[in-house]
């Protein structure tokens, strides 16, 4: 279960049953007469929003054109001449196990990592599976890592709104004499009456005096 706290206003209450097709039933009904002791209050029934949020669907493809290198050797050469070295040694024909013509080369001195772009689509597909690119400069053999690029693409984003099924919103509650205790056995006896449409309640919350902080189980 997860707690979701929930800020609840002056003259609110929070009802949970135990049965979540009585909250449906009290919800979709709406207007409720409510006897607080010689007063009749007319109150109104809302679902409870319990938090919003935003869904959407996240699409992931492996590049067919980019490569990731890491563990790229730091040598004391500039770093144009590194970059031009990783083109040269990526531009292999094909014959070598090379990508091919490469578009861009960008390469990062501090990481020690670059991304290599290549020309051709699917370029990228002959270094799939191939974790580990021997590299040579400065007159020395190095192990290169390589790995995928991905291409990451958010769609269908919707907002959404998070109901309870058990427990309801009450609004409209009027300020009376007697206090919150009193006020909320009246209130918990009204809707556990299987007359007025109500049930047996799990949990009830009231506030008459200011705004109060509720935690609620879902």
């Amino acid at each position: 279960a997860t707690e979701t706290p929930f800020r609840l206003n002056q003259n609110q209450a929070l009802l949970t049953f135990e049965d979540e097709e009585v909250a449906q039933r009290l919800t979709k009904m709406s207007k409720h007469c409510v006897k607080l002791d010689n007063t009749t209050a007319n109150v109104t029934v809302k679902p409870f929003k319990l938090d919003m949020g935003l869904q959407f669907e996240l699409h992931v493809t492996v590049s067919g054109k980019k490569i990731n290198v890491s563990e790229i050797p730091e040598l004391l050469i500039h770093k144009d001449w590194m970059r031009d070295k990783l083109e040269l040694h990526f531009y292999k024909t094909e014959q070598a196990a090379g990508g091919g013509e490469i578009e861009n080369v960008a390469y990062n001195k501090g990481s020690g990592t670059a991304v290599i772009t290549f020309l051709k689509p699917g370029a990228s597909n002959k270094f799939v599976g191939c974790t580990k690119y021997p590299f040579f400069a400065e007159g020395r053999w190095f192990n290169l890592s390589v790995f995928p690029n991905f291409d990451f693409h958010l769609r269908k984003f919707q907002p959404y709104c998070r109901v309870s099924k058990k427990t309801i919103l009450l609004k409209g509650i009027p300020e009376v004499e007697e206090d919150e205790e009193t006020v909320q056995d009246m209130i918990e006896i009204h809707f556990q009456k299987p007359s007025n449409g109500g049930g047996e309640i799990e949990k009830i919350k009231y506030a008459s005096r200011g705004a109060a902080y509720v935690c609620f189980e879902e």
